[in-house]
Parts: C-alpha cells; sequence; structure tokens
C-alpha cells in the first residue's frame, strides 16, 4: 500500500507494508497531503495513492448485549428513531415511544433515558408530561405533539452559542405546502440541558423542496466544524427508492434548498439501495469525517413464514421486509464514499431480527471506555421483546488495511 501524507509538518512521507507493496522509483512525486493534526480513519480513500495487494476491511463490532428494554406501557414493540449523545460524562438517549403499531401515531411520545457509563441506563421521573394520570415518567414530550414521530437532536458545538440553545434538534410536523396541501417539514428545537425543550417557532425551518414526499422517518443535523456550517440530512425518495438528501445553514435559522446524495466507490458509482435512516454524524476523534450508520431497508424480502412470525409474536405487518445497517462516510457535500458494501450489523442467528425495521443504528457513536467505543441498534421491532442492543469496537478501529495470504 502506498501513502502519501503531511508528517510532523515536514515533508511527505510513503510508507509500504512489507511483502505486500514496494513503491516503484519511476512514480512521479506527489504533492504532501495537508492532514496537519487531523486524525485519520481507513474508512474512505482519502489518505491512500493506491492498493497492491492489500485491501481497505471493515471490523465487525463486538456484540455487548442488550442495555435497554422499550417495556414501559407508553414505549412498547413499535418504539425507535434512537439517537443517543454523549456530553461530558452523560449519556443522553432519546427515542420515540410507541406501544402501538406506526399508523397510530397519536399514540407517540418522546421519551429520556441518561447514563454515566453507557452501558446501564436509567429513566428518569421527568415530571413533564402526564401519561395514565402520573407524570412519573421519563417522557419530554407528550403524544399527538409535533416532534414525537422522530426527533433529531445534538449538542451544539459551534463557537459562541447560546447556553440556553446548547442542545438543538429537528423534529417532524405536518405542514401546508405553497399549493395548500397538507405536507412534511421540519421545525426547530432548543434546550439548555437536553431535557426542557421549546420550539423556535411555529413555522417550520426546512420545507420539503423535492418532487416527493420527504422527511418521514429519523432526520439528523450537526454543527460542522470543518465546512463552517450547520448539517441537515433527511430521507427523500427519488425513482421510488429511499435516498438521502442535505441541507446547510449558518446559523439554524435560514435553510439552503435540497442537495441528493450520491454515492462512490473506488472513483466511480456505487450501487443504489434503500437506505432507510442515515444517521450521519461528526466522528468525534476526527469530526472532518462524518460517518453514516445507516440502516438498508430490503422491501419484500421476506424469510420467515407466517408460523415463525406468530413464535416470536412480531406484528403480522413487519415480518415480510428485512434490513441490515451499513457503514459510509462523507467529508461534506452532497457524496458519501461506499467503500464498504456488505453489513456492519447482520440480523444474526434467530427469527428475531429478520423482520421489518430491525437493525436500526442511532446517531451517534461514542466512547464508552479507555479505549472502547459503541453503536447503540434498535432490535427485535414490533415484538414485545423489542430492545436497543451495544455493539463496541476498540477506539478509532472501524477499518483497517488487510492483505491476503501470499504463497511463496
Amino acid at each position: 500500500m502506498r501513502l502519501t501524507r503531511r508528517a510532523f509538518g515536514a515533508i511527505a512521507a510513503v510508507p509500504t507494508i512489507a511483502g505486500l507493496s514496494t513503491p516503484r522509483a519511476s512514480l512521479a512525486p506527489m504533492a504532501p497531503l495537508p492532514l496537519g493534526k487531523h486524525r485519520e480513519l481507513f474508512v474512505d480513500g482519502y489518505v491512500v495513492d493506491s492498493l497492491q495487494g492489500v485491501r481497505q476491511v471493515p471490523h465487525e463490532p463486538r456484540d455487548m448485549g442488550a442495555v435497554y428494554r422499550f417495556d414501559k406501557p407508553w414505549e412498547g414493540p413499535f418504539s425507535a428513531y434512537v439517537s443517543v449523545l454523549k456530553d461530558g460524562g452523560v449519556y443522553r438517549m432519546y427515542y420515540r415511544g410507541l406501544p402501538r403499531p406506526e399508523h397510530d401515531t397519536g399514540y407517540e411520545s418522546l421519551c429520556y433515558a441518561e447514563s454515566t457509563d453507557g452501558v446501564n441506563w436509567t429513566r428518569p421521573n421527568l415530571g413533564l408530561v402526564a401519561v395514565d394520570g402520573s407524570t412519573r415518567n421519563n417522557v419530554l414530550i407528550g403524544k399527538s405533539e409535533a416532534g414525537t414521530h422522530a426527533f433529531g437532536p445534538f449538542v451544539d458545538h459551534r463557537p459562541g452559542v447560546r447556553p440556553d440553545q446548547r442542545y438543538k434538534a429537528l423534529g417532524l410536523m405536518r405542514w401546508k405546502s405553497p399549493d395548500g396541501k397538507p405536507d412534511w417539514a421540519l421545525a426547530g428545537w432548543t434546550s439548555p440541558d437536553g431535557v426542557r425543550w421549546s420550539r423556535t417557532g411555529e413555522k417550520p425551518l426546512i420545507l420539503n423542496d423535492t418532487p416527493h414526499f420527504a422527511f418521514d422517518s429519523q432526520n439528523v443535523c450537526f454543527w460542522s466544524e470543518s465546512e463552517g456550517v450547520y448539517a441537515a440530512y433527511g430521507r427523500t425518495w427519488k425513482d421510488g427508492v429511499r435516498r438521502i438528501s442535505r441541507w446547510t445553514s449558518p446559523n439554524f435559522e435560514t435553510w439552503s434548498g435540497s442537495s441528493l446524495m450520491e454515492y462512490r466507490r473506488a472513483g466511480a458509482l456505487a450501487p443504489i439501495e434503500h437506505l432507510y435512516t442515515n444517521q450521519t454524524h461528526p466522528y468525534f476523534r476526527a469530526p472532518q469525517i462524518y460517518l453514516s450508520t445507516a440502516a438498508r431497508f430490503f422491501p419484500g424480502r421476506q424469510v420467515l413464514t407466517a408460523e415463525e412470525a406468530k413464535a416470536i409474536r412480531v406484528d403480522a405487518d413487519y415480518f415480510k421486509d428485512t434490513s441490515d445497517s451499513v457503514l459510509m462516510s462523507s467529508r461534506g457535500g452532497s457524496e458519501y464514499d461506499r467503500t464498504f458494501m456488505g453489513a456492519l450489523i447482520k440480523p444474526g442467528i434467530g427469527a428475531q431480527n429478520w423482520v421489518s425495521r430491525s437493525n436500526y443504528p442511532a446517531p451517534n457513536i461514542v466512547q464508552t471506555g479507555g479505549d472502547e467505543m459503541s453503536i447503540y441498534v434498535k432490535q427485535n421491532y414490533g415484538q414485545p421483546t423489542s430492545h436497543l442492543r451495544r455493539y463496541a469496537w476498540r477506539l478509532d478501529g472501524l477499518a483497517i488495511p488487510a492483505g491476503g495470504l501470499r504463497r511463496g
């Protein structure tokens, strides 16, 4: 493997992997790649000049088991769209609580849990919303209110951000389009502490400007240190396929029009697949790299028989499709790198995750130990055993350059 990079601010270094590749003396010199002090990962080809005898291989995360079960009356089998934020020594989890199938949207609520280690989670009694006559629950926003279906929170790291707006979010809301027809839009939310949330106004921040319906699943946002803008990513549609679009804003108030994201692999266009959620977020140790742990959806790919579905008590409408998750990356703009086409999280052994809308990761990847980082994945969708599961890697261990067996 041949790399070109700037080392310690000096001249470009060209390291090799012994026995696999040797730079040829006839290679023309290349300009140093200005890495500065940025950490880089082997998730794309940015620092790679050429690959000879090696390939970039993703590390499969270790299954660390279930960490949270959606077993309260206001949560249930259809709880979904989880987000996990780490802010200092506190981990915060946000998710949709929904005990009934998705078309019963009047039963949705926005729920909250927290942790000090990312492993053991508790439901604080917030006292904010009455559920069945009691406010002893972890509900942030009550059913039938805007923002409960898909709430995308983040910690705003923009320099000079107001303390009372340190947490921000985009939430789904109903809106009438310019022609008077009902449509989806994204409203803004702010909070000083991640618990007490307020709408930024009655009007939405981002309107649907695509030919087909948009925003009908989890939408994410963050402050981009490298681009100097707020970047939002949401689900749109093109040619009958679930796609991803991007919007930007300098101030979280005025937003650009949508830009359809494209996919590239090794410099060529990558296959178009149904990506249900995108979960794009800056990697916490290299924020110039945006990681997308997207949920990949296979509509109509039924694996279970009706008898097998009945045995695990999955809702009858939610076992006729399957899904897994994939890892993509971006450095801003309107392209994702799809170096890895295989699954990041697979359905695995057993019937429970060979169902619709399972194996959906939560943003973000967060550090959960001195040399450990974790991702959280919603599993057993539409079943009484619905839960959140933790998977872990070593720190920065998403991918490596690896070679095969060499005979000789």
